[in-house]
């Protein structure tokens, strides 16, 4: 999607970004790492058409023009929170010429605030607001290699959800809570299933994570 927003906002996000400082090995980290502001220099110059219409003029034919390509900046932010958050975690690298599977720890909170990676002008958050909340109520996790292993799943019994019901069939969010949904977490494993504290669950090696919007 081509944004023509002033400059001066479109790279402003509900909260500031310039207060974080994110942990190494954290979902916030990567939040943090895939929402970063780059630079597009060289070889991954932009195209610019209106660069293009002022250098060769408006009557050349497209053949006959000189594409001109300038300097940009990018940046990747959410303009619009999702009632269902779900963040999938890249867990596997190159090395050499094979995949390698990453099994080292990436913490992540049992509440989360999308605000700092939402832009300032968020389709679905209340004006104002400088806190886009999740609660944490799934995460799969992998088990084995790359060639072969076994999925498990930690899932949170927990009440009806009216705010995540309002917000998922009529688009409206009156939530207030900002602490996690009360409930019990249970660790899946085919049709093995026992109750564990959430310490457990928070030292996971998370694959998949979901959340639930709570503001």
């Amino acid at each position: 999607e081509v944004s023509t927003d002033d400059p001066e906002v479109a790279f402003c996000t509900l909260a500031n970004r310039e207060e974080l400082n994110p942990e190494e090995d954290s979902v916030h980290h990567c939040l943090y790492q895939f929402t970063r502001n780059e630079t597009l220099t060289e070889t991954n110059k932009l195209l610019c058409d209106v660069c293009t219409q002022r250098h060769c003029g408006p009557k050349n034919n497209l053949s006959e023009k000189k594409c001109v390509y300038t300097n940009a900046k990018k940046q990747m932010l959410i303009s619009l929170a999702p009632p269902i958050l779900t963040l999938h975690l890249k867990r596997f690298q190159q090395a050499g010429f094979n995949l390698q599977k990453v099994n080292r720890h990436i913490k992540f909170p049992e509440v989360i605030d999308l605000a700092p990676f939402c832009t300032a002008k968020c389709k679905n958050v209340a004006e104002g607001n400088t806190k886009v909340l999740y609660s944490l109520y799934g995460v799969v996790e992998h088990s084995g290699t790359m060639r072969s292993g076994h999925y498990t799943a930690y899932v949170k019994m927990r009440a009806m959800n009216n705010h995540l019901s309002d917000l998922v069939l009529r688009g409206q969010s009156h939530a207030s809570e900002t602490e996690p949904v009360e409930g019990q977490w249970f660790h899946i494993s085919d049709t093995h299933v026992q109750p564990v504290s959430v310490s457990k669950v928070l030292s996971s090696q998370a694959y998949l994570l979901f959340y639930e919007r709570l503001l």
